[in-house]
C-alpha cells in the first residue's frame, strides 16, 4: 500500500494542465475529508517533476511563503485564469478527478 504522501503524489501526476485542485479535494479523495493540512505537509516534500502550483486553497489563494510568484507564472502560462484579487479563478479551472479515484487508494 503506498503511504500517504505517494497517494498525494500520484494524484498530482493526473491533474491536467490548465486546471487546478485544493488541498481539500486531495485530501477528500484521499478519504480523509479533514486532512487538507497533511496534504499540505506532504506537498511541502514534492518530488522534482510533479505540477505541484497546481495546488491551491480552496478559495483560490496562491500565496505561499517563498514561492508564490513562481506559483503565479507556471498558472499564468497555462492560461489559469485569475481575479481580480489576485485569486486563482478556481470555479474556472478546478479539475474534477474521475470517477473512483478514491478507490485506487
Amino acid at each position: 500500500m503506498p503511504t500517504f504522501n505517494e497517494q498525494v503524489y500520484e494524484i498530482l501526476e493526473h491533474i491536467p494542465e490548465g486546471r487546478v485542485v485544493s488541498y481539500g479535494d486531495i485530501a477528500k479523495w484521499l478519504l480523509n475529508p479533514r486532512g487538507a493540512r497533511v496534504v499540505g505537509w506532504a506537498m511541502a516534500r514534492c518530488p522534482e517533476g510533479l505540477p505541484w502550483h497546481r495546488v491551491v486553497r480552496s478559495n483560490g489563494d496562491i500565496v505561499c511563503e517563498g514561492i508564490t510568484e513562481l506559483r503565479r507564472e507556471r498558472l499564468i502560462a497555462e492560461a489559469v485564469p485569475f481575479l481580480p484579487d489576485g485569486r486563482v479563478d478556481i470555479a474556472q479551472c478546478r479539475w474534477v478527478a474521475p470517477p473512483g479515484i478514491d478507490k485506487r487508494f
